[in-house]
Protein backbone atom coordinates (compact mmCIF):
# COMPACT_ATOMS: atom_id res chain seq x y z
CA UNK A 1 0.00 0.00 0.00
CA UNK A 2 2.74 2.56 0.80
CA UNK A 3 4.89 1.71 -2.31
CA UNK A 4 1.69 1.58 -4.38
CA UNK A 5 -0.74 4.04 -3.04
CA UNK A 6 -2.99 1.45 -2.62
CA UNK A 7 -4.32 -2.12 -2.98
CA UNK A 8 -7.04 -2.30 -4.67
CA UNK A 9 -6.44 -3.75 -8.33
CA UNK A 10 -2.83 -4.86 -7.83
CA UNK A 11 -1.74 -8.33 -9.04
CA UNK A 12 0.24 -10.51 -6.39
CA UNK A 13 2.49 -13.36 -7.60
CA UNK A 14 2.83 -16.01 -4.85
CA UNK A 15 5.83 -18.40 -5.66
CA UNK A 16 6.65 -21.41 -3.75
CA UNK A 17 4.85 -23.02 -0.74
CA UNK A 18 1.26 -23.20 0.38
CA UNK A 19 2.42 -22.62 3.46
CA UNK A 20 0.82 -20.58 6.35
CA UNK A 21 1.87 -17.34 5.11
CA UNK A 22 0.15 -18.03 1.80
CA UNK A 23 -2.87 -18.77 2.85
CA UNK A 24 -2.93 -15.82 4.89
CA UNK A 25 -2.58 -13.64 1.52
CA UNK A 26 -5.71 -16.17 0.02
CA UNK A 27 -8.08 -15.01 2.92
CA UNK A 28 -7.51 -11.21 2.72
CA UNK A 29 -5.99 -10.26 -0.47
CA UNK A 30 -9.87 -10.13 -2.50
CA UNK A 31 -11.35 -8.47 0.52
CA UNK A 32 -8.27 -5.92 -0.61
CA UNK A 33 -9.52 -5.75 -3.87
CA UNK A 34 -6.28 -7.37 -4.94
CA UNK A 35 -5.68 -10.00 -7.56
CA UNK A 36 -3.69 -13.62 -6.33
CA UNK A 37 -1.92 -15.75 -8.77
CA UNK A 38 -0.44 -19.06 -6.51
CA UNK A 39 1.86 -21.21 -8.57
CA UNK A 40 2.97 -24.22 -5.83
CA UNK A 41 4.58 -27.60 -6.70
CA UNK A 42 2.46 -30.24 -7.10
CA UNK A 43 2.17 -31.71 -3.35
CA UNK A 44 2.13 -28.48 -2.08
CA UNK A 45 -0.70 -26.39 -2.57
CA UNK A 46 -2.55 -24.53 -0.23
CA UNK A 47 -4.96 -26.01 2.09
CA UNK A 48 -8.16 -27.05 0.57
CA UNK A 49 -10.46 -25.41 2.93
CA UNK A 50 -8.35 -22.08 2.66
CA UNK A 51 -8.54 -22.56 -1.57
CA UNK A 52 -12.53 -22.27 -1.62
CA UNK A 53 -12.77 -19.32 1.20
CA UNK A 54 -10.50 -17.82 -1.42
CA UNK A 55 -12.36 -18.86 -4.42
CA UNK A 56 -15.50 -17.93 -2.34
CA UNK A 57 -13.80 -14.39 -1.70
CA UNK A 58 -13.12 -13.57 -5.20
CA UNK A 59 -16.18 -14.36 -6.62
CA UNK A 60 -17.88 -11.75 -3.90
CA UNK A 61 -15.56 -8.76 -4.26
CA UNK A 62 -14.74 -9.31 -7.91
CA UNK A 63 -11.10 -10.65 -8.02
CA UNK A 64 -9.09 -13.20 -9.60
CA UNK A 65 -7.17 -16.13 -8.22
CA UNK A 66 -5.18 -18.53 -10.00
CA UNK A 67 -3.49 -21.47 -8.64
CA UNK A 68 -1.06 -23.42 -11.05
CA UNK A 69 2.11 -25.11 -10.68
CA UNK A 70 4.03 -22.70 -13.53
CA UNK A 71 5.68 -19.84 -11.55
CA UNK A 72 5.73 -18.12 -14.51
CA UNK A 73 2.12 -18.30 -15.48
CA UNK A 74 2.02 -16.82 -12.13
CA UNK A 75 4.43 -14.26 -12.47
CA UNK A 76 2.44 -12.96 -15.71
CA UNK A 77 1.45 -9.17 -15.47
CA UNK A 78 2.22 -9.42 -11.59
CA UNK A 79 2.36 -5.85 -9.89
CA UNK A 80 4.00 -7.98 -6.28
CA UNK A 81 6.04 -11.07 -6.75
CA UNK A 82 6.30 -13.03 -3.44
CA UNK A 83 7.83 -15.69 -1.86
CA UNK A 84 8.30 -17.57 1.72
CA UNK A 85 10.64 -19.95 2.69
CA UNK A 86 10.56 -23.44 1.78
CA UNK A 87 11.30 -25.43 4.39
CA UNK A 88 10.02 -23.88 7.86
CA UNK A 89 10.46 -25.12 11.53
CA UNK A 90 9.79 -28.65 11.85
CA UNK A 91 10.51 -29.59 8.25
CA UNK A 92 14.78 -29.50 8.25
CA UNK A 93 14.06 -34.01 7.95
CA UNK A 94 12.20 -32.72 4.56
CA UNK A 95 14.61 -30.58 2.88
CA UNK A 96 16.75 -32.79 0.48
CA UNK A 97 12.66 -33.91 -1.20
CA UNK A 98 11.40 -29.80 -0.78
CA UNK A 99 14.74 -28.87 -2.77
CA UNK A 100 14.01 -31.11 -5.33
CA UNK A 101 10.49 -29.85 -5.67
CA UNK A 102 10.93 -26.41 -5.51
CA UNK A 103 13.30 -26.57 -8.28
CA UNK A 104 12.44 -23.92 -10.79
CA UNK A 105 10.74 -21.56 -8.02
CA UNK A 106 13.56 -19.45 -7.49
CA UNK A 107 12.31 -16.03 -7.84
CA UNK A 108 15.04 -14.34 -10.71
CA UNK A 109 15.21 -11.31 -13.21
CA UNK A 110 13.78 -14.10 -15.79
CA UNK A 111 10.81 -14.86 -13.68
CA UNK A 112 10.13 -10.91 -13.07
CA UNK A 113 10.04 -10.54 -17.54
CA UNK A 114 6.69 -10.91 -17.59
CA UNK A 115 5.53 -9.16 -14.49
CA UNK A 116 4.44 -5.80 -14.90
CA UNK A 117 6.92 -2.81 -15.48
CA UNK A 118 6.40 -1.78 -12.21
CA UNK A 119 6.85 -4.64 -10.38
CA UNK A 120 8.48 -4.80 -6.48
CA UNK A 121 9.22 -8.14 -4.83
CA UNK A 122 8.24 -9.24 -1.03
CA UNK A 123 9.65 -12.04 1.70
CA UNK A 124 9.15 -12.03 4.81
CA UNK A 125 12.96 -13.03 5.77
CA UNK A 126 14.79 -14.88 6.54
CA UNK A 127 15.37 -15.70 3.05
CA UNK A 128 17.64 -18.76 1.29
CA UNK A 129 19.28 -17.96 -2.11
CA UNK A 130 17.28 -20.86 -3.34
CA UNK A 131 14.17 -19.13 -3.42
CA UNK A 132 15.06 -15.65 -4.78
CA UNK A 133 18.22 -15.00 -6.07
CA UNK A 134 20.54 -11.69 -4.76
CA UNK A 135 20.15 -9.88 -8.08
CA UNK A 136 16.13 -10.07 -7.19
CA UNK A 137 16.67 -9.79 -3.65
CA UNK A 138 19.28 -7.13 -3.37
CA UNK A 139 17.42 -4.71 -6.35
CA UNK A 140 16.08 -1.27 -6.00
CA UNK A 141 12.40 -3.54 -6.57
CA UNK A 142 13.11 -5.47 -3.71
CA UNK A 143 10.82 -3.96 -0.65
CA UNK A 144 11.49 -6.88 1.91
CA UNK A 145 13.70 -4.47 4.13
CA UNK A 146 10.79 -2.31 4.03
CA UNK A 147 8.24 -4.77 4.58
CA UNK A 148 10.17 -5.97 7.73
CA UNK A 149 10.47 -1.98 9.59
CA UNK A 150 6.53 -2.52 8.93
CA UNK A 151 6.27 -5.95 10.61
CA UNK A 152 7.38 -3.72 14.13
CA UNK A 153 4.52 -1.04 13.69
CA UNK A 154 1.82 -3.85 13.01
CA UNK A 155 2.50 -5.89 16.52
Amino acid sequence: QEHYGGLKGLTIAWIGDGNNVLQSFMTSAAKLGMHLRIATPRGFEPDLRITKIAEQNSKEYGTKLLLTTNPLEAADSANVLVTDTWISMGQEEEKKERLKAFQGYQITMQTAKSAASNWTFLHCLPRKPEEVDDEVFYSPRSLVFQEAENRKWTI
